[in-house]
């Protein structure tokens, strides 16, 4: 057997040990957001404005949706006290979408707990030679695949 079929087939199976993992410890995420009653448009856009404020033209290109259709769902999220609109002071026409300080400030809190959680479960329940072969093994992947992305 030459190299090259054995290294895709272990690049297949990183790979769905790395998906696995990604939706185990995306599930208490998507549970917080679903506790928001938010539709899957209204949670890309809350994903892409968390991370600083946008334009509606950017916000529109971020999220993959028509200029009309973000602008009314700016407009609920708006309503539930969510997102509001910064009007720029030099430009009254134009105007940045930011999430309320009561969503920015609510985040800051609990989501650093919610996205550690399974991982610390999951830690808590490894032996300590466990957690250090985790540790070590996902720096050194990290380590060459960023040295290969780099080359």
């Amino acid at each position: 057997m030459s190299k090259q079929p054995k290294l895709t087939s272990m690049a297949q199976e990183i790979e769905g040990h790395l998906s696995a993992v990604r939706q185990i410890l995306r599930q208490p995420v998507d549970a917080e957001f679903a506790r928001g009653n938010l539709t899957g448009p209204q949670r890309s856009v809350m994903q892409a404005l968390f991370h600083g404020g946008l334009s509606l033209k950017e916000l529109s290109r971020r999220v993959g949706l028509a200029h009309s259709t973000v602008s009314g769902i700016v407009d609920r999220l708006e309503k539930r006290g969510m997102a509001e609109r910064q009007r720029n002071p030099d430009d009254g026409r134009a105007s940045t979408i930011v999430v309320t300080k009561t969503v920015r400030d609510s985040m800051r809190e609990t989501y650093p707990a919610i996205v550690l959680h399974p991982v610390t479960a999951a830690l808590r329940c490894a032996k300590p030679a466990e957690r250090a072969a985790i540790l070590e093994g996902l720096r050194t992947l990290r380590r060459v695949v960023e040295a290969t992305a780099r080359s």
